[in-house]
Protein backbone atom coordinates (compact mmCIF):
# COMPACT_ATOMS: atom_id res chain seq x y z
CA UNK A 1 0.00 0.00 0.00
CA UNK A 2 3.05 2.19 0.81
CA UNK A 3 4.53 1.54 -2.38
CA UNK A 4 1.33 2.22 -4.44
CA UNK A 5 0.86 5.65 -2.29
CA UNK A 6 5.05 6.45 -3.15
CA UNK A 7 4.27 6.09 -6.56
CA UNK A 8 0.92 8.11 -7.08
CA UNK A 9 2.80 11.20 -5.12
CA UNK A 10 5.78 10.76 -7.31
CA UNK A 11 6.74 13.76 -8.45
CA UNK A 12 8.32 12.53 -11.95
CA UNK A 13 7.31 13.32 -15.18
CA UNK A 14 3.46 11.77 -16.74
CA UNK A 15 3.16 10.93 -12.80
CA UNK A 16 -0.41 11.70 -11.05
CA UNK A 17 1.76 15.03 -9.34
CA UNK A 18 2.15 16.01 -13.09
CA UNK A 19 -1.52 16.29 -13.43
CA UNK A 20 -2.47 17.77 -10.67
CA UNK A 21 0.02 20.43 -11.90
CA UNK A 22 -1.94 20.78 -15.45
CA UNK A 23 -5.08 21.30 -13.13
CA UNK A 24 -3.83 24.10 -11.05
CA UNK A 25 -2.13 25.57 -14.09
CA UNK A 26 -5.60 25.56 -15.94
CA UNK A 27 -7.01 27.31 -13.59
CA UNK A 28 -4.56 29.62 -13.35
CA UNK A 29 -4.85 30.15 -17.48
CA UNK A 30 -8.62 30.41 -16.96
CA UNK A 31 -8.50 33.46 -14.43
CA UNK A 32 -5.61 35.18 -15.61
CA UNK A 33 -6.58 34.84 -19.47
CA UNK A 34 -9.74 37.44 -18.86
CA UNK A 35 -7.16 39.71 -19.66
CA UNK A 36 -7.10 38.84 -23.07
CA UNK A 37 -10.83 39.16 -23.97
CA UNK A 38 -12.19 41.98 -21.62
CA UNK A 39 -11.11 44.92 -24.22
CA UNK A 40 -13.30 42.33 -27.08
CA UNK A 41 -16.15 42.45 -24.79
CA UNK A 42 -16.25 46.54 -24.25
CA UNK A 43 -14.63 47.41 -27.67
CA UNK A 44 -18.41 49.15 -28.67
CA UNK A 45 -18.31 50.64 -25.55
CA UNK A 46 -14.78 52.54 -26.17
CA UNK A 47 -15.80 53.16 -29.41
CA UNK A 48 -18.82 54.68 -27.82
CA UNK A 49 -17.52 56.93 -24.29
CA UNK A 50 -14.07 57.94 -25.73
CA UNK A 51 -15.90 59.12 -29.75
CA UNK A 52 -13.30 57.18 -31.61
CA UNK A 53 -13.86 54.50 -35.25
CA UNK A 54 -14.09 51.12 -35.40
CA UNK A 55 -10.12 50.59 -36.28
CA UNK A 56 -9.34 53.32 -32.49
CA UNK A 57 -11.60 50.81 -30.47
CA UNK A 58 -9.49 47.87 -31.59
CA UNK A 59 -6.28 49.84 -30.24
CA UNK A 60 -6.89 48.60 -26.71
CA UNK A 61 -7.11 44.72 -27.64
CA UNK A 62 -4.01 45.53 -29.56
CA UNK A 63 -2.19 46.97 -27.24
CA UNK A 64 -2.96 44.36 -24.64
CA UNK A 65 -1.70 41.72 -27.02
CA UNK A 66 1.75 43.52 -27.69
CA UNK A 67 2.36 43.66 -24.17
CA UNK A 68 1.17 40.43 -23.75
CA UNK A 69 3.60 39.14 -26.00
CA UNK A 70 6.98 41.62 -25.22
CA UNK A 71 5.71 40.15 -21.18
CA UNK A 72 5.52 36.65 -22.11
CA UNK A 73 9.18 36.48 -24.04
CA UNK A 74 10.36 38.21 -20.84
CA UNK A 75 8.67 36.37 -18.37
CA UNK A 76 9.81 33.02 -20.43
CA UNK A 77 12.97 33.88 -19.76
CA UNK A 78 12.90 34.48 -16.51
CA UNK A 79 10.81 30.89 -15.82
CA UNK A 80 13.92 29.20 -16.99
CA UNK A 81 16.12 30.83 -14.89
CA UNK A 82 13.48 30.68 -11.54
CA UNK A 83 10.77 28.74 -11.94
CA UNK A 84 7.23 29.78 -13.08
CA UNK A 85 6.08 31.13 -9.58
CA UNK A 86 7.62 34.77 -8.69
CA UNK A 87 6.20 35.56 -13.08
CA UNK A 88 3.03 34.19 -11.74
CA UNK A 89 2.71 35.89 -8.09
CA UNK A 90 4.03 39.05 -10.77
CA UNK A 91 1.08 38.49 -12.91
CA UNK A 92 -1.22 38.27 -10.82
CA UNK A 93 -0.71 41.69 -9.02
CA UNK A 94 -0.47 43.46 -12.21
CA UNK A 95 -3.50 42.55 -13.38
CA UNK A 96 -5.08 43.83 -10.55
CA UNK A 97 -3.89 46.92 -10.90
CA UNK A 98 -4.67 46.89 -14.86
CA UNK A 99 -8.26 46.35 -14.22
CA UNK A 100 -8.67 48.45 -11.20
CA UNK A 101 -6.63 51.48 -12.64
CA UNK A 102 -8.15 50.71 -16.44
CA UNK A 103 -11.71 51.20 -14.50
CA UNK A 104 -10.58 54.57 -13.66
CA UNK A 105 -8.44 56.03 -16.60
CA UNK A 106 -9.64 59.70 -17.73
CA UNK A 107 -8.84 59.38 -20.89
CA UNK A 108 -8.52 56.90 -24.24
CA UNK A 109 -5.28 56.79 -24.14
CA UNK A 110 -4.68 56.23 -20.34
CA UNK A 111 -7.03 53.48 -21.17
CA UNK A 112 -4.83 52.15 -24.10
CA UNK A 113 -1.25 52.78 -21.90
CA UNK A 114 -2.58 50.72 -18.93
CA UNK A 115 -4.10 48.01 -20.94
CA UNK A 116 -0.97 47.18 -22.59
CA UNK A 117 1.62 47.53 -19.76
CA UNK A 118 -0.15 46.51 -16.57
CA UNK A 119 -2.86 44.06 -18.11
CA UNK A 120 -1.13 43.08 -21.08
CA UNK A 121 3.01 42.83 -20.56
CA UNK A 122 3.09 42.23 -16.35
CA UNK A 123 -0.35 40.68 -16.11
CA UNK A 124 -2.16 38.07 -18.27
CA UNK A 125 1.53 37.18 -20.25
CA UNK A 126 2.92 35.00 -17.14
CA UNK A 127 -0.42 32.42 -17.73
CA UNK A 128 0.25 32.01 -21.47
CA UNK A 129 3.77 30.72 -22.73
CA UNK A 130 5.36 31.11 -18.99
CA UNK A 131 2.85 28.39 -17.66
CA UNK A 132 2.69 25.97 -21.04
CA UNK A 133 6.44 26.39 -21.33
CA UNK A 134 6.68 25.24 -17.55
CA UNK A 135 4.34 21.90 -17.78
CA UNK A 136 6.18 20.40 -21.16
CA UNK A 137 8.89 19.41 -18.13
CA UNK A 138 6.82 17.35 -16.16
CA UNK A 139 5.43 15.54 -19.47
CA UNK A 140 7.33 13.05 -22.24
CA UNK A 141 4.60 10.31 -23.09
CA UNK A 142 1.02 12.83 -23.25
CA UNK A 143 3.26 15.65 -23.41
CA UNK A 144 0.89 17.00 -26.31
CA UNK A 145 -2.71 16.46 -24.80
CA UNK A 146 -0.91 18.61 -21.21
CA UNK A 147 0.30 21.62 -23.19
CA UNK A 148 -3.42 21.56 -24.89
CA UNK A 149 -4.97 21.19 -21.78
CA UNK A 150 -2.90 24.15 -20.05
CA UNK A 151 -3.48 26.54 -23.55
CA UNK A 152 -7.06 25.92 -23.20
CA UNK A 153 -6.85 27.95 -20.17
CA UNK A 154 -7.29 31.26 -22.55
CA UNK A 155 -10.22 30.17 -24.34
CA UNK A 156 -12.15 28.51 -21.50
CA UNK A 157 -11.70 32.58 -20.38
CA UNK A 158 -13.44 33.42 -23.25
CA UNK A 159 -16.50 30.99 -23.45
CA UNK A 160 -16.78 32.23 -19.39
CA UNK A 161 -16.04 35.48 -18.87
CA UNK A 162 -17.51 37.08 -21.81
CA UNK A 163 -21.16 36.36 -20.49
CA UNK A 164 -20.52 36.86 -17.29
CA UNK A 165 -18.86 40.40 -18.13
CA UNK A 166 -21.65 41.38 -20.59
CA UNK A 167 -23.82 40.38 -17.00
CA UNK A 168 -21.78 42.94 -15.10
CA UNK A 169 -21.71 45.87 -17.84
CA UNK A 170 -25.81 45.81 -17.74
CA UNK A 171 -26.31 46.09 -14.14
CA UNK A 172 -23.04 48.08 -12.79
CA UNK A 173 -21.60 49.63 -15.54
CA UNK A 174 -18.07 48.51 -17.59
CA UNK A 175 -16.00 50.12 -14.66
CA UNK A 176 -17.11 48.60 -11.62
CA UNK A 177 -17.08 45.70 -13.31
CA UNK A 178 -13.51 45.90 -14.26
CA UNK A 179 -12.67 46.78 -10.84
CA UNK A 180 -14.69 43.42 -9.33
CA UNK A 181 -12.42 41.52 -11.91
CA UNK A 182 -9.16 43.35 -10.32
CA UNK A 183 -10.04 41.74 -7.31
CA UNK A 184 -11.23 38.76 -8.09
CA UNK A 185 -7.96 37.98 -10.56
CA UNK A 186 -5.14 38.19 -7.12
CA UNK A 187 -7.07 36.83 -4.34
CA UNK A 188 -6.98 33.53 -6.77
CA UNK A 189 -3.90 33.80 -8.52
CA UNK A 190 -1.87 33.93 -6.17
CA UNK A 191 -2.86 31.39 -3.78
CA UNK A 192 -2.98 29.06 -6.95
CA UNK A 193 0.70 30.08 -7.95
CA UNK A 194 1.90 29.09 -4.65
CA UNK A 195 1.07 25.45 -5.33
CA UNK A 196 3.56 25.34 -8.11
CA UNK A 197 6.50 25.87 -6.23
CA UNK A 198 8.07 22.32 -6.74
CA UNK A 199 10.58 22.66 -9.72
CA UNK A 200 10.90 19.65 -12.46
CA UNK A 201 13.09 17.03 -11.82
CA UNK A 202 13.70 16.79 -15.60
CA UNK A 203 17.45 17.77 -15.86
CA UNK A 204 19.04 18.89 -19.39
CA UNK A 205 20.94 15.85 -19.98
CA UNK A 206 17.93 13.69 -18.94
CA UNK A 207 15.60 15.66 -20.95
CA UNK A 208 17.94 15.72 -23.96
CA UNK A 209 17.69 11.54 -24.25
CA UNK A 210 14.40 11.15 -23.04
CA UNK A 211 12.33 13.91 -24.58
CA UNK A 212 12.58 13.18 -28.76
CA UNK A 213 15.16 14.42 -31.11
CA UNK A 214 16.53 17.65 -31.46
CA UNK A 215 17.55 17.63 -35.07
CA UNK A 216 16.30 20.66 -36.86
CA UNK A 217 15.13 21.26 -40.07
CA UNK A 218 17.13 24.20 -40.79
CA UNK A 219 19.55 26.55 -38.75
CA UNK A 220 18.02 26.82 -35.14
CA UNK A 221 17.47 30.41 -35.86
CA UNK A 222 16.14 30.10 -39.01
CA UNK A 223 13.59 27.71 -37.63
CA UNK A 224 12.72 30.13 -35.16
CA UNK A 225 11.94 32.52 -37.36
CA UNK A 226 10.00 30.62 -39.55
CA UNK A 227 7.75 29.49 -36.54
CA UNK A 228 7.25 32.99 -35.57
CA UNK A 229 6.54 33.86 -38.89
CA UNK A 230 4.00 30.84 -38.92
CA UNK A 231 2.20 32.40 -35.75
CA UNK A 232 1.51 35.82 -36.76
CA UNK A 233 0.30 34.48 -39.85
CA UNK A 234 -2.53 31.78 -38.47
CA UNK A 235 -3.05 34.41 -35.71
CA UNK A 236 -4.02 37.38 -37.93
CA UNK A 237 -6.85 35.05 -39.49
CA UNK A 238 -7.98 33.73 -36.06
CA UNK A 239 -8.32 37.01 -34.97
CA UNK A 240 -10.86 38.14 -37.07
CA UNK A 241 -13.74 36.32 -35.68
CA UNK A 242 -12.50 36.25 -32.18
CA UNK A 243 -11.79 39.89 -31.64
CA UNK A 244 -14.69 41.58 -33.86
CA UNK A 245 -17.85 38.96 -33.41
CA UNK A 246 -19.21 41.33 -30.76
CA UNK A 247 -19.12 44.54 -33.23
CA UNK A 248 -20.05 42.49 -36.14
CA UNK A 249 -23.07 41.43 -34.43
CA UNK A 250 -24.38 44.76 -33.31
CA UNK A 251 -23.78 45.90 -36.79
CA UNK A 252 -25.88 43.19 -38.40
CA UNK A 253 -28.50 43.96 -35.77
CA UNK A 254 -28.28 41.53 -33.41
CA UNK A 255 -26.60 43.20 -30.41
CA UNK A 256 -23.57 42.80 -28.25
CA UNK A 257 -25.60 39.96 -26.08
CA UNK A 258 -25.62 37.83 -29.03
CA UNK A 259 -22.05 38.77 -29.90
CA UNK A 260 -20.94 37.77 -26.76
CA UNK A 261 -22.60 34.36 -26.97
CA UNK A 262 -21.24 34.01 -30.30
CA UNK A 263 -18.00 34.35 -28.77
CA UNK A 264 -18.56 32.38 -25.67
CA UNK A 265 -19.46 29.16 -28.08
CA UNK A 266 -16.80 29.92 -30.41
CA UNK A 267 -14.05 29.88 -27.28
CA UNK A 268 -16.18 26.98 -26.15
CA UNK A 269 -15.49 24.79 -28.91
CA UNK A 270 -11.57 25.91 -29.36
CA UNK A 271 -11.67 23.95 -25.47
CA UNK A 272 -12.98 20.48 -27.50
CA UNK A 273 -10.33 21.34 -30.46
CA UNK A 274 -7.73 22.15 -28.36
CA UNK A 275 -8.29 18.60 -26.14
CA UNK A 276 -8.29 17.00 -29.00
CA UNK A 277 -6.35 17.91 -30.59
CA UNK A 278 -4.09 17.30 -27.89
CA UNK A 279 -4.66 13.61 -28.17
CA UNK A 280 -3.81 12.99 -32.20
CA UNK A 281 -0.42 15.53 -31.58
CA UNK A 282 0.89 12.37 -29.14
CA UNK A 283 0.03 10.29 -31.84
CA UNK A 284 1.32 12.17 -34.86
CA UNK A 285 3.20 15.18 -33.61
CA UNK A 286 3.04 18.90 -33.62
CA UNK A 287 3.84 19.24 -37.49
CA UNK A 288 0.95 17.26 -38.29
CA UNK A 289 -1.53 18.55 -36.22
CA UNK A 290 -0.55 22.29 -37.30
CA UNK A 291 -1.49 21.35 -40.66
CA UNK A 292 -4.88 19.87 -39.47
CA UNK A 293 -5.77 22.84 -37.66
CA UNK A 294 -4.60 25.76 -40.47
CA UNK A 295 -6.52 23.73 -43.19
CA UNK A 296 -9.78 23.44 -41.30
CA UNK A 297 -9.61 27.40 -40.19
CA UNK A 298 -9.25 28.00 -43.49
CA UNK A 299 -12.16 26.21 -44.80
CA UNK A 300 -14.00 27.63 -41.82
CA UNK A 301 -13.48 31.49 -42.46
CA UNK A 302 -14.74 31.34 -45.53
CA UNK A 303 -18.23 29.60 -44.35
CA UNK A 304 -18.05 33.53 -42.51
CA UNK A 305 -18.71 35.10 -45.95
CA UNK A 306 -22.23 34.06 -47.76
CA UNK A 307 -23.66 33.36 -43.58
CA UNK A 308 -24.47 36.27 -42.05
CA UNK A 309 -28.03 35.06 -40.45
CA UNK A 310 -27.98 34.94 -36.29
CA UNK A 311 -28.56 31.00 -36.78
CA UNK A 312 -26.10 30.75 -39.16
CA UNK A 313 -23.44 32.96 -37.52
CA UNK A 314 -23.72 30.27 -33.99
CA UNK A 315 -23.09 27.51 -36.78
CA UNK A 316 -20.14 28.82 -38.34
CA UNK A 317 -18.74 30.71 -35.10
CA UNK A 318 -18.97 26.82 -33.12
CA UNK A 319 -17.41 24.89 -36.49
CA UNK A 320 -14.85 27.53 -35.75
CA UNK A 321 -13.72 27.41 -32.68
CA UNK A 322 -13.95 23.44 -33.30
CA UNK A 323 -11.16 23.90 -36.04
CA UNK A 324 -8.61 26.50 -34.67
CA UNK A 325 -8.27 25.56 -31.36
CA UNK A 326 -5.32 23.58 -31.48
CA UNK A 327 -3.20 25.31 -33.49
CA UNK A 328 -1.49 27.68 -31.22
CA UNK A 329 -0.14 24.58 -28.72
CA UNK A 330 1.58 22.56 -31.54
CA UNK A 331 4.21 25.55 -31.92
CA UNK A 332 4.97 24.07 -27.90
CA UNK A 333 5.27 20.90 -29.42
CA UNK A 334 7.08 21.72 -32.39
CA UNK A 335 10.13 23.77 -30.11
CA UNK A 336 10.28 20.77 -27.48
CA UNK A 337 10.66 18.73 -30.16
CA UNK A 338 13.65 20.46 -31.83
CA UNK A 339 15.46 22.82 -29.26
CA UNK A 340 17.05 21.69 -26.04
CA UNK A 341 14.44 21.78 -22.65
CA UNK A 342 16.95 24.46 -21.33
CA UNK A 343 15.79 27.11 -23.51
CA UNK A 344 11.87 26.28 -23.51
CA UNK A 345 11.05 29.08 -21.56
CA UNK A 346 12.51 31.13 -24.15
CA UNK A 347 11.68 29.53 -27.34
CA UNK A 348 8.25 28.62 -26.85
CA UNK A 349 7.02 32.02 -25.08
CA UNK A 350 8.85 33.49 -28.33
CA UNK A 351 6.77 31.41 -30.75
CA UNK A 352 3.74 32.30 -28.57
CA UNK A 353 4.29 35.88 -28.79
CA UNK A 354 4.12 35.70 -32.74
CA UNK A 355 0.66 34.30 -32.19
CA UNK A 356 -0.17 37.04 -29.69
CA UNK A 357 1.52 39.52 -32.06
CA UNK A 358 -0.44 38.01 -34.89
CA UNK A 359 -4.07 38.62 -32.79
CA UNK A 360 -3.26 42.35 -32.03
CA UNK A 361 -2.08 42.63 -35.53
CA UNK A 362 -5.44 41.34 -37.14
CA UNK A 363 -7.85 42.92 -34.86
CA UNK A 364 -6.39 46.46 -35.35
CA UNK A 365 -5.83 45.29 -39.41
CA UNK A 366 -9.27 44.33 -39.58
CA UNK A 367 -10.96 47.46 -37.72
CA UNK A 368 -9.26 49.31 -40.41
CA UNK A 369 -10.34 47.41 -43.17
CA UNK A 370 -13.89 48.08 -41.74
CA UNK A 371 -13.39 51.69 -40.96
CA UNK A 372 -12.35 51.92 -45.11
CA UNK A 373 -14.95 49.52 -46.42
CA UNK A 374 -17.86 49.88 -44.20
CA UNK A 375 -18.03 46.32 -43.83
CA UNK A 376 -15.95 43.40 -42.54
CA UNK A 377 -16.34 41.15 -45.96
CA UNK A 378 -12.81 42.33 -46.97
CA UNK A 379 -11.58 42.15 -43.44
CA UNK A 380 -12.69 38.26 -43.37
CA UNK A 381 -10.87 38.05 -47.13
CA UNK A 382 -8.08 39.54 -45.60
CA UNK A 383 -8.12 36.60 -42.98
CA UNK A 384 -8.02 34.36 -45.57
CA UNK A 385 -5.14 35.09 -47.43
CA UNK A 386 -3.22 35.43 -44.15
CA UNK A 387 -4.20 31.62 -43.17
CA UNK A 388 -3.23 30.24 -46.75
CA UNK A 389 0.17 31.59 -46.08
CA UNK A 390 0.15 29.85 -42.73
CA UNK A 391 -0.92 26.44 -44.55
CA UNK A 392 2.44 26.95 -47.02
CA UNK A 393 4.86 27.13 -44.21
CA UNK A 394 3.03 23.87 -42.36
CA UNK A 395 3.10 21.93 -45.57
CA UNK A 396 6.82 22.97 -45.57
CA UNK A 397 7.46 22.04 -42.45
CA UNK A 398 6.13 18.70 -43.01
CA UNK A 399 7.93 17.73 -46.35
CA UNK A 400 10.81 19.59 -45.45
CA UNK A 401 11.12 17.56 -42.12
CA UNK A 402 10.13 14.27 -44.11
CA UNK A 403 13.30 14.68 -46.38
CA UNK A 404 15.93 16.09 -43.97
CA UNK A 405 15.68 13.31 -41.83
CA UNK A 406 17.44 10.21 -42.85
CA UNK A 407 20.37 12.57 -43.19
CA UNK A 408 20.10 13.87 -39.68
CA UNK A 409 19.65 10.75 -38.24
CA UNK A 410 23.25 8.71 -39.84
Amino acid sequence: MNSIAKADLSHQPDSLYAWWRVAVALAIATVGGIGLWAPVVVLPIIEREYNVGRGGATLPYSAIMIGFAVGGVTLGRFTDRFGIVPPLLLGAVMLALGFIAAAFAGSFWQFVLIQAVLTGMLGSSSTFGPLVADITHWFQQRRGIAVAIVASGNYLAGAIWPRAMQWGIANYGWRHTYVVIGILCVITMAPLALLLRRRSPIAESHATVQSGPHETLAPPGYLQGLLMFAGVCCCVAMSMPQVHMVAYCVDLGYGPARGAEMLSLMLGMGVISRLSSGLIADKIGGVGTLIIGSTMQFLTLIFYLPFNGLTSLYVVSALFGLSQGGIVPSYALIVRQYFPARQAGLRVSLVLMSTVVGMALGGWMSGEIFDLTGSYRAAFLNGIAWNLVNMAIAFWLLFGGMRMRPALAV
